[in-house]
């Protein structure tokens, strides 16, 4: 029910209207802050893109809506933007609150020895050691070769639904830590397609994230896919 509170009737259209209000104000800014194709830039804060953070908060709503989400948060990945730069985010689709902001690797099949800081091919055949791109749900953590992991399974047919065959998973790599990026001027190097991240934030990002969460996965538009 609406509840009269100082003439004003607070419920669950007002609520809805306030979101909305508020949300559209977020985009705005973020519309003529941030550059178009890149991250805000200075701060652990920064937000993705405003078109990538608007399509992935969309995706983020269906999923939920057909009650495909169980952990409320919401990882962007934006391969547009080079390994030197940090490019994954994790976010409270809620408060449009960043809860982390790191580097992550892409396959050494999406790109090349001439410019391995790059990712500019995505596919979704096995020992193609492509990154895919597309909306992915968080599964279950174990601990495997690479130690504590989490599994990701695609959503979309053709596009990334062979994710679990072939073990394309989130897990920490020594390749995208502080001192390799120091060592090899800045960039992360490259897995065989799995989305690798710094050892020393993998453990707390992949705890937030398990069990039911949306990961969405971007590229740049022009990117070949296969």
């Amino acid at each position: 029910m609406e509840v009269p509170t100082g003439g004003l009737l607070v419920g669950r259209a007002a609520r809805s209207v306030a979101r909305r209000v508020a949300w559209a104000m977020v985009a705005a800014a973020l519309l003529f802050a941030t550059p178009r194709g890149a991250a805000a830039i200075g701060t652990d804060s920064a937000l993705p893109r405003a078109d990538l953070l608007s399509r992935a908060l969309a995706v983020f709503h269906r999923l939920e809506a057909a009650g495909r989400v169980h952990n409320r948060a919401l990882t962007v990945i934006d391969y547009s933007l080079p390994s030197s730069q940090r490019r994954l985010w994790v976010i409270d689709p809620q408060r449009i609150a960043v809860l982390f902001y790191e580097f992550v690797s892409h396959g050494r099949g999406s790109t090349s020895d001439e410019d391995p800081d790059r990712a500019v091919r995505f596919g979704n055949e096995p020992e193609s050691h492509r990154s895919s791109l597309g909306t992915f749900l968080t599964g279950d953590t174990y601990s495997g070769q690479h130690g504590h992991s989490l599994e990701l399974v695609g959503l979309e047919p053709g596009v990334n639904d062979r994710a679990e065959e072939r073990r394309i998973v989130m897990h920490p790599a020594d390749y995208v830590s502080a001192s390799f990026r120091a060592q090899s001027g800045g960039r992360v190097g490259r897995s065989f397609g799995c989305p690798a991240l710094d050892p020393a934030v993998a453990p707390a990002i992949i705890d937030r994230i398990q069990n039911g969460s949306v990961v969405y996965v971007a590229g740049l538009a022009g990117d070949q896919r296969e």
